[in-house]
């Protein structure tokens, strides 16, 4: 498949990339200065507000932006950056598809004492008008037999219960909720990034919104996760990156899926 690999600021690179190119954009920023990944670059409005005007411009109508992405505490209180994030991303012209949340099992004690231990990051889903490909996941297990009851509102205020009958011998659909295990209980390889997502996260975003032949897209590669999954699901890749190291560690992975291909 075809792969295009960029080192440099993706401010700066981005601009290579024509108008309405992308079909899907699976990334995480690195969010609230969390981590300063090699001092290569400090966070701040000054970068993710032109980051989401760069990933509109890009993303073919009907395509998808998945932002990976958490907030610190800072004296107390979270920054709430992610929320602003999401709400420009919509003043600029994106739908808010959906708010999905990636639940970490594996993470051990971590935040304040004073707050419940800290497992998850929100996963926004951005569209650029009306979402063009879904293909909704299974949790493996089976619907329950006679069918699926689903609610609705109507016109006039009533809640209406609709039953489905199709369900028997099929699996039920997923929640917007998808927990993964990381650290410890990965099983993952080390790649030396400090912020690695699990490459199933990535894959099951790129079966959910993206069809074989589409172009993937992050513009924060890091050690390549996305570019890898996008590669092994039959998916062109472009990819950007600012730090060397990190650029050569996800080229690395990526050219490597490429050739078991």
């Amino acid at each position: 498949m075809t792969i295009n690999l960029m080192l440099g600021d993706c401010l700066e690179r981005m601009k290579e990339i024509p108008d309405s190119s992308i079909d899907l954009t699976v990334t995480s920023p690195p969010y609230d200065n969390l981590r300063t990944y090699n001092n290569t670059l400090e966070w701040g409005e000054h970068v993710w507000k032109p980051v989401l005007e760069e990933l509109f411009r890009v993303t073919k109508k009907g395509g998808v932006v998945v932002w990976v992405v958490g907030d610190a505490t800072i004296k107390g209180s979270e920054t709430g950056t992610s929320f602003k994030q999401a709400l420009y991303a919509k003043e600029i012209g994106f739908n808010l598809h959906d708010t999905m949340i990636y639940e970490k099992n594996g993470t051990g004690a971590c935040g304040s004492n004073n707050c419940y231990w800290q497992t998850f990051e929100y996963m926004f889903v951005f569209t650029k008008g009306k979402i063009k490909t879904v293909h909704r996941l299974d949790n493996g297990k089976p619907r329950t037999k006679g069918g699926i009851k689903t609610g609705r509102i109507t016109k006039d205020g009533i809640q209406k219960v609709e039953k489905r009958s199709d369900a028997e011998g099929k699996l039920q659909l997923r929640s917007n909720i998808w927990r993964y295990n990381v650290g410890f209980t990965s099983g993952c390889d080390k790649t030396g990034h400090p912020a690695v997502f699990p490459e199933k996260l990535a894959n099951d975003h790129i079966l959910s919104w993206s069809n074989e032949g589409d172009t993937v897209f992050d513009c924060f590669m890091g050690s390549g996760t996305t570019g890898k999954m996008a590669l092994l699901n039959n998916r062109k890749f472009i990819g950007i990156e600012k730090d060397a190291e990190y650029f050569d560690i996800g080229s690395k992975r990526i050219l490597e899926a490429n050739k078991d291909e």
